[in-house]
């Protein structure tokens, strides 16, 4: 062996024996290296999604293992809980070397006292360094690509050596913290998960006092997805951009979930719970019941799902309070900018009517629940203000987020005063926007915006939110939950969340409160004010789809104003027109917000099914050239109308070279009808014309695609025939002229002019 092998081979040993600690040394090293680390646990809102830990900004961190936690028991502690706090899960190695001496303890933190501290650790994972218990073995080593199931039972208090000394109810941050030692390295925290644990009272224990107001505890369950609907038609014949809905419609699905989590708490939540429906995801719903297909042509699997889902749907709202969510849940905000005040009222009335009419229950009245819950100043004056000749009241009620009313203190309804007074509902917004976690809405960590979860989050910590807001604010503060719009959790998540209000009600902490109760509440009168914060303002729909739809919403327009009812059993034009707005107000979706390419591809599919209605009436093609016998022969345009309606169309020719269009008045195509118009032109030469024909409304919207027409004529045309008639007659005044001239030259020779004959020849002078 050369010097300088033995050299390299003596740093690489000592290099390994300082980096890599005895195996004895674990739980001794672990404190001090677990302070050291340059990162921190995944996010709070996070627990139960499964990614590996998060790097500070800067640094690539490794990443060796994956703590996933199936079951946290229990999830909120009260006296008769059992002593002890169990979580089962699994560790994985994700990394590319084995990791050995695998451990895990369960770590708490002091309790949150403050609606500050509570809002802090929703947005990241507060201190849980407060007891540290004793490590346990999990694992002796798990090479690349292996797990370990685990379960872990650790004392809530008492003097164990893993317990987590819980003496006082309160609300705990707590910590699942792994460490292992993976090949090359040294022991080090490899993964860690954080959530709160509410503790209403210790088991053996003291527990928390009931307050002397309860909270007034109002939950409002969206039932509500994206716009997947097409086309609507006849049994068989709607038309959706997928199939998802039937997984979601199915055992386990979400909306399934949404419905069973509903049907189970409903019975002893009746006054306190309100369901919030999407119109549209009814429309589309009922169309998958009566079969539907896909799109691209294939069958849809969910006809059955559909029809089980709507029909539990209607036996479960009978008699309850219901909402209607702005049809498509369109965005107010965005219809408004683009200036489509129709649609916005399409939306915000249609809706409610369609509720009444599928599910036969009548919807709270004149009440607005906005994307986001905020409005700009334009667009609330535009919603409260009648329209007596569009039959349109205007809204009495808001639902709003505490971001978006001002100088209104407290959490008891409010009245928004001006010409038109509207009572403002505040949403607790501490509680909904724990159960948004990053599914709906990426949260910043240590300045690092963390990725959006593939895995729904619990609702842990909107539990301990909950709890808090009950337990130890009480006061006889409004609490109104609204979970996402179209929140995607597990059944066993949201049946948990609202398990635990009904334990709060029947504990006494929570009282509920009616919907209805909170928004024909009489408040004094306030000095709020509208407010619309400017990261709302960052996730309306973008201004090239808004102007997309406008431009729809003219074309559409124009082409209503050009139909007529045919008679009583042909169709209205709103029977054509209804369904297009509808696939415009799908396009202005919220459910777009943020998701650009989905309000694109939305805009698409309502331009094409425009273009399907306007494709209904054109100008047929001739099977042979068009001859021309003169140069003021008209072109016969055979012009074809497949709708159920009368429709006025306009003929239009291209500027073609040789012709000259005259004015042809509007025709009037009838239902399924066809006509041959002769159009009235002026050839100006001789020869073939390609002539290129189209059909438009009275106003400029075209119709159908646009037909050339091969044209032929060998006839002069006016100006040339009248220049030809002009020139014969010169030529005849010439010729005239001329024989007139001879005729008086004869005449003069015979009327005694000198005669010739006798006459010398003069002589020349050469």
């Amino acid at each position: 062996m050369s010097v300088r092998k033995f050299f390299c081979t003596v740093a690489v040993a000592a290099f390994l024996l300082t980096a890599t600690p005895p195996a004895g040394a674990v739980e001794e090293s672990q404190p001090d290296e677990i302070d050291a680390l340059p990162f921190l646990p995944a996010p709070a809102t996070q627990v139960w999604a499964t990614r590996s830990l998060s790097a500070q900004p800067g640094q690539q961190q490794p990443q060796f293992l994956r703590l996933d936690i199936a079951q946290l028991t229990p999830r909120f502690v009260t006296s008769d809980s059992p002593g002890s706090v169990t979580i089962t899960g699994s560790i994985v190695n994700v990394g590319d070397r084995k990791v050995s001496d695998i451990v895990l303890r369960l770590e708490r933190g002091d309790s949150l006292d403050s609606e500050d501290d509570l809002r802090k650790a929703l947005r990241e994972p507060a201190a849980a360094e407060a007891v540290q218990p004793k490590f346990t073995q999990i694992a002796d080593a798990l090479e690349a690509g292996q797990q370990k199931d685990f379960t872990l039972q650790v004392p809530l208090r008492g003097d164990d050596p893993t317990s987590l000394q819980v003496e006082q109810p309160g609300i705990y941050p707590i910590l699942a913290n792994v460490n292992g030692r993976p090949d090359y390295g040294g022991q080090a925290r490899l993964a860690a998960l954080s959530t709160l644990l509410p503790v209403l009272g210790v088991p053996g224990g003291e527990t928390k006092g009931k307050p002397g107001t309860p909270a007034k505890l109002t939950v409002l369950w969206p039932i509500a997805d994206r716009p997947r609907l097409v086309r609507l038609g006849a049994a068989g014949q709607s038309e959706l951009i997928d199939d998802e809905l039937t997984t979601s419609l199915s055992v386990n699905g979400r909306l399934y979930g949404l419905l069973q989590a509903y049907e189970q708490a409903i019975s002893s939540m009746s006054t306190g719970m309100c369901l919030a429906i999407d119109p549209d995801l009814l429309h589309t719903v009922q169309a998958m019941s009566t079969g539907y297909t896909v799109r691209g042509g294939t069958e849809g699997k969910g006809k059955v799902e559909a029809k089980l889902w709507l029909d539990r749907l209607k036996l479960a709202v009978t008699g309850r309070c219901v909402v209607a969510l702005p049809y498509a849940d369109a965005d107010l905000v965005a219809l408004n900018r683009a200036k489509l005040g129709t649609m916005r009222t399409l939306a915000v009335t249609g809706g409610p009517e369609l509720v009444q009419d599928v599910l036969g229950v009548q919807p709270l009245p004149d009440l607005v629940w906005p994307e986001d819950g905020v409005l700009d100043q334009s667009t609330f004056d535009e919603l409260v203000t009648p329209q007596p000749d569009k039959r349109y009241a205007g809204v009495k009620s808001l639902l709003l987020d505490p971001t978006g009313v001002a100088d209104a203190p407290g959490t008891a309804p409010v009245v928004i005063g001006g010409q038109h007074p509207v009572t403002a509902v505040k949403i607790d917004s501490m509680v909904s926007d724990a159960l948004q976690g990053s599914e709906s809405r990426p949260r910043t960590l240590s300045g690092v915006t963390s990725p959006v979860e593939s895995q729904p989050v619990s609702v842990q910590n909107a539990l301990a939110v909950l709890v808090y807001r009950a337990g130890w604010q009480g006061d006889g503060r409004n609490v109104l939950v609204t979970p996402p719009r179209r929140w995607n959790a597990p059944i066993s998540e949201m049946t948990e969340f609202l398990t635990t209000a009904q334990k709060l009600v029947g504990g006494g902490y929570a009282a509920q409160t009616g919907l209805e109760e909170l928004t024909k509440a009489a408040p004094p009168v306030t000095n709020a004010k509208i407010a619309y914060p400017a990261e709302a303002g960052a996730r309306e729909i973008s201004p090239l789809v808004s102007d997309a739809v406008t431009n729809q919403s003219v074309q559409l327009n124009g082409l209503v104003a050009a139909m007529q009812q045919e008679d009583s059993e042909h169709a209205s034009p709103a029977d054509l027109a209804d369904p297009l707005w509808l696939g415009l107000l799908r396009a202005m979706s919220g459910a777009w917000r943020s998701n650009d390419q989905g309000a694109r591809s939305a805009a698409d599919i309502s331009q094409s099914e425009i273009n399907g209605l306007t494709g209904m009436v054109g100008v047929t093609q001739p099977s042979s050239p068009i001859l021309l016998g003169s140069g003021d022969s008209p072109i016969p345009v055979t012009i074809t109308n497949k709708l159920d309606v009368r429709v006025t169309v306009r003929i239009a020719l291209a500027d073609t070279p040789g012709i000259r269009k005259l004015d042809l008045a509007d025709q009037v195509l009838p239902a399924r009808g066809e006509r041959v118009v002769r159009v009235p032109v002026e050839v100006l030469r001789s020869g073939r014309f390609p002539v290129n024909v189209r059909l438009t409304t009275p106003e400029g919207v075209a119709l159908g695609d646009s037909v050339k027409l091969e044209v032929s004529s060998s006839a002069y045309g006016t100006i040339t025939v009248i220049v030809t008639v002009i020139a014969g007659i010169a030529l005849v005044l010439l010729s005239g002229r001329r024989i007139y001239k001879r005729v008086r030259a004869r005449n003069g020779e015979s009327g005694g002019a000198p005669s010739i004959e006798n006459v010398t020849p003069e002589k020349s002078s050469a």
